[in-house]
Protein backbone atom coordinates (compact mmCIF):
# COMPACT_ATOMS: atom_id res chain seq x y z
CA UNK A 1 0.00 0.00 0.00
CA UNK A 2 1.18 3.69 -0.78
CA UNK A 3 1.34 6.12 1.68
CA UNK A 4 1.78 8.52 -1.09
CA UNK A 5 -1.51 11.22 -1.06
CA UNK A 6 -1.59 14.54 -3.06
CA UNK A 7 -1.46 17.47 -0.76
CA UNK A 8 -2.59 20.90 -1.10
CA UNK A 9 -0.62 23.13 1.13
CA UNK A 10 -2.34 26.71 2.52
CA UNK A 11 -1.40 28.49 5.05
CA UNK A 12 -2.93 31.36 7.30
CA UNK A 13 -1.79 33.97 9.57
CA UNK A 14 -3.24 35.75 12.83
CA UNK A 15 -1.33 39.32 12.96
CA UNK A 16 -1.30 40.42 16.25
CA UNK A 17 -0.97 43.71 17.29
CA UNK A 18 -0.97 44.15 21.07
CA UNK A 19 -4.57 43.05 22.23
CA UNK A 20 -6.20 43.54 18.27
CA UNK A 21 -5.50 41.30 15.64
CA UNK A 22 -5.95 41.79 11.74
CA UNK A 23 -8.99 40.33 10.19
CA UNK A 24 -10.44 39.69 6.76
CA UNK A 25 -13.70 39.82 5.56
CA UNK A 26 -13.55 38.06 2.75
CA UNK A 27 -16.67 38.62 0.28
CA UNK A 28 -17.71 36.74 -3.02
CA UNK A 29 -15.67 33.68 -2.13
CA UNK A 30 -16.96 30.38 -1.27
CA UNK A 31 -15.47 31.08 1.58
CA UNK A 32 -16.94 34.48 2.98
CA UNK A 33 -16.87 35.92 6.21
CA UNK A 34 -14.28 37.00 8.77
CA UNK A 35 -10.67 35.12 8.41
CA UNK A 36 -7.62 35.46 8.85
CA UNK A 37 -4.79 36.42 5.70
CA UNK A 38 -3.27 33.63 3.57
CA UNK A 39 -3.36 31.48 0.75
CA UNK A 40 -1.47 28.59 -1.07
CA UNK A 41 1.79 27.59 -0.77
CA UNK A 42 3.29 27.81 -4.57
CA UNK A 43 5.61 25.19 -6.15
CA UNK A 44 9.14 25.67 -4.93
CA UNK A 45 8.05 28.32 -2.28
CA UNK A 46 8.86 27.49 0.96
CA UNK A 47 6.21 27.72 3.86
CA UNK A 48 7.52 30.23 5.62
CA UNK A 49 8.08 32.60 2.37
CA UNK A 50 4.44 31.89 0.80
CA UNK A 51 2.93 32.57 4.45
CA UNK A 52 4.69 35.94 4.15
CA UNK A 53 4.01 37.20 0.34
CA UNK A 54 0.10 35.97 0.90
CA UNK A 55 0.04 38.61 4.32
CA UNK A 56 1.68 41.21 2.20
CA UNK A 57 -0.30 40.30 -0.96
CA UNK A 58 -3.64 40.49 1.03
CA UNK A 59 -2.98 43.39 3.85
CA UNK A 60 0.15 45.23 2.56
CA UNK A 61 1.89 44.30 5.41
CA UNK A 62 5.05 42.91 5.66
CA UNK A 63 5.59 40.08 8.95
CA UNK A 64 8.42 38.80 10.37
CA UNK A 65 9.53 35.67 11.96
CA UNK A 66 6.21 33.94 11.54
CA UNK A 67 5.71 31.52 14.14
CA UNK A 68 3.70 27.82 13.50
CA UNK A 69 1.67 27.22 15.97
CA UNK A 70 -0.95 24.48 14.46
CA UNK A 71 -2.62 22.88 11.01
CA UNK A 72 -6.27 22.37 10.40
CA UNK A 73 -6.23 19.47 7.62
CA UNK A 74 -8.67 17.23 5.98
CA UNK A 75 -8.85 14.38 3.59
CA UNK A 76 -11.06 15.24 0.49
CA UNK A 77 -13.55 12.86 -1.22
CA UNK A 78 -10.98 11.97 -4.33
CA UNK A 79 -8.58 10.91 -1.61
CA UNK A 80 -5.99 14.18 -1.42
CA UNK A 81 -5.13 16.02 1.70
CA UNK A 82 -6.16 19.62 2.24
CA UNK A 83 -3.63 21.20 5.13
CA UNK A 84 -3.37 25.01 6.47
CA UNK A 85 -0.83 25.59 8.15
CA UNK A 86 -1.30 28.01 11.03
CA UNK A 87 0.93 30.93 11.73
CA UNK A 88 1.05 33.73 14.13
CA UNK A 89 2.89 37.15 13.70
CA UNK A 90 3.96 40.16 16.11
CA UNK A 91 6.41 41.69 13.87
CA UNK A 92 5.55 43.51 10.75
CA UNK A 93 5.92 47.02 8.57
CA UNK A 94 3.82 48.64 5.66
CA UNK A 95 0.69 50.40 5.19
CA UNK A 96 -2.45 48.11 5.48
CA UNK A 97 -4.33 48.22 2.51
CA UNK A 98 -7.40 46.35 1.20
CA UNK A 99 -6.87 43.23 -1.90
CA UNK A 100 -9.45 41.57 -4.22
CA UNK A 101 -10.35 39.05 -1.11
CA UNK A 102 -11.65 41.51 0.83
CA UNK A 103 -11.71 44.75 3.22
CA UNK A 104 -8.66 44.32 6.11
CA UNK A 105 -9.05 45.97 9.34
CA UNK A 106 -7.72 45.06 12.98
CA UNK A 107 -10.40 44.28 15.46
CA UNK A 108 -10.07 43.45 19.34
CA UNK A 109 -9.37 39.78 20.36
CA UNK A 110 -11.67 39.29 22.66
CA UNK A 111 -15.02 40.42 20.20
CA UNK A 112 -13.54 37.79 17.37
CA UNK A 113 -16.13 35.32 18.25
CA UNK A 114 -18.25 37.48 18.13
CA UNK A 115 -17.67 38.42 14.66
CA UNK A 116 -19.66 36.97 10.97
CA UNK A 117 -16.94 34.61 11.05
CA UNK A 118 -16.05 32.81 7.92
CA UNK A 119 -17.07 28.64 8.41
CA UNK A 120 -15.21 26.96 10.78
CA UNK A 121 -13.08 29.86 11.91
CA UNK A 122 -14.43 29.94 15.39
CA UNK A 123 -12.41 26.35 15.94
CA UNK A 124 -9.28 28.04 13.61
CA UNK A 125 -9.26 30.60 16.50
CA UNK A 126 -9.50 28.11 19.16
CA UNK A 127 -6.11 26.63 17.99
CA UNK A 128 -4.41 29.45 17.07
CA UNK A 129 -5.67 30.92 20.72
CA UNK A 130 -4.73 27.88 22.79
CA UNK A 131 -1.12 26.72 23.05
CA UNK A 132 -2.59 23.38 24.60
CA UNK A 133 -4.32 22.98 21.03
CA UNK A 134 -2.00 21.98 17.83
CA UNK A 135 -4.51 20.63 14.94
CA UNK A 136 -7.97 20.78 14.04
CA UNK A 137 -8.38 17.63 11.82
CA UNK A 138 -11.92 16.86 10.31
CA UNK A 139 -12.34 13.26 9.80
CA UNK A 140 -15.74 13.79 8.47
CA UNK A 141 -16.97 16.28 5.48
CA UNK A 142 -19.70 16.40 2.95
CA UNK A 143 -20.46 18.43 0.29
CA UNK A 144 -23.38 20.95 -0.15
CA UNK A 145 -25.56 20.92 -2.50
CA UNK A 146 -23.98 23.42 -4.79
CA UNK A 147 -20.67 21.19 -4.93
CA UNK A 148 -19.02 24.70 -4.02
CA UNK A 149 -18.69 24.22 0.30
CA UNK A 150 -17.76 21.44 2.75
CA UNK A 151 -18.92 21.10 6.07
CA UNK A 152 -17.89 19.07 9.51
CA UNK A 153 -20.42 16.64 10.01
Amino acid sequence: MSREVQVELTNMCMVCDGDKVLVEDRVGHAWSGITFPGGHVEPGESVVASVIREVREETGLTIESPRLCGIKDWMRDDGSRYIVLLFKAEKFSGALTPSKEGDVFWAERSGLLGMNLARSMRETIEVLLDDGLSELYYTVYSKITDGSHWVLQ
